[in-house]
């Protein structure tokens, strides 16, 4: 069995504007994040599998919006009350009291807070009553698996940006063998690109299919 190979080095993604790419999977995210004012009770939570586009919408929303950007693995343990919009990613991933105290501090001085999460408020197993009734009294907005278009334009796209020539039947092959998330896409045209350089160059179907055969399997 093929082993599975490591990436040559960690792959950085950029959260331009203009990257991300609009689809019937996220219109719903992309109308509420438009309208911060109908957030139920100044928080909108967007919620969706590794690679869907949160952490890309909320960059983007946290530009346009003059917000503090917040990683949930550094939340400070006391919060004094923020003076512009908070976004805080991977919200679910983060210290329960921290998170509690930062949004009763975004409350009092009337903040929105835009959070993402892979999983709804429901389904997460929050220790802390008071936290969960915040979060499960907030917008939630999931944002849905891609369509076969989505998938499309962003093999295109990675593609494109690496400066992959790519033939249809490999195209073909990779639309039709890898999971239908963005997060394996990234990852398969990131090997693809760095197994062609070390074979010459030309990517093949035989190349491509190498890669799928070492990629670990993504979780269900």
């Amino acid at each position: 069995m093929p082993s599975q190979l490591p990436l040559p080095f960690a792959e950085s993604l950029t959260y331009a504007a203009a990257d991300f790419i609009a689809a019937p999977s996220n219109a719903l995210a992309r109308d509420f994040l438009a309208r911060p004012a109908d957030w139920t009770n100044a928080r909108l939570i967007l919620w969706g599998e590794p690679g869907c586009g949160k952490t890309h919408l909320a960059k983007i929303w946290t530009q346009t919006h003059a917000a503090q950007f917040l990683n949930a693995q550094n939340l400070p343990p006391l919060a004094a009350p923020p003076t512009t919009p908070l976004v805080i990613d991977d919200a679910d991933q983060s210290d329960e009291t921290a998170l509690f105290h930062l949004l009763n501090a975004a409350s009092e001085s009337r903040q929105p807070v835009l959070l993402t999460a892979q999983t709804p408020p429901a389904r997460q197993p929050i220790r802390l009553p008071d936290l969960a009734s915040r979060l499960r009294a907030s917008l939630n907005i999931q944002i849905l698996p891609p369509d076969d278009d989505l998938l499309k334009t962003l093999l295109t796209r990675l593609a494109a940006d690496r400066q992959l020539v790519m033939p249809q039947n490999v195209q073909a092959f990779l639309l039709t063998r890898l999971p239908r998330t963005p997060a394996a896409y990234r990852e398969a045209i990131a090997r693809l690109d760095h197994a062609a350089l070390a074979a010459g160059g030309k990517i093949t179907r035989t190349l491509a299919g190498r890669i799928l055969a070492g990629m670990a399997p993504q979780e269900s």
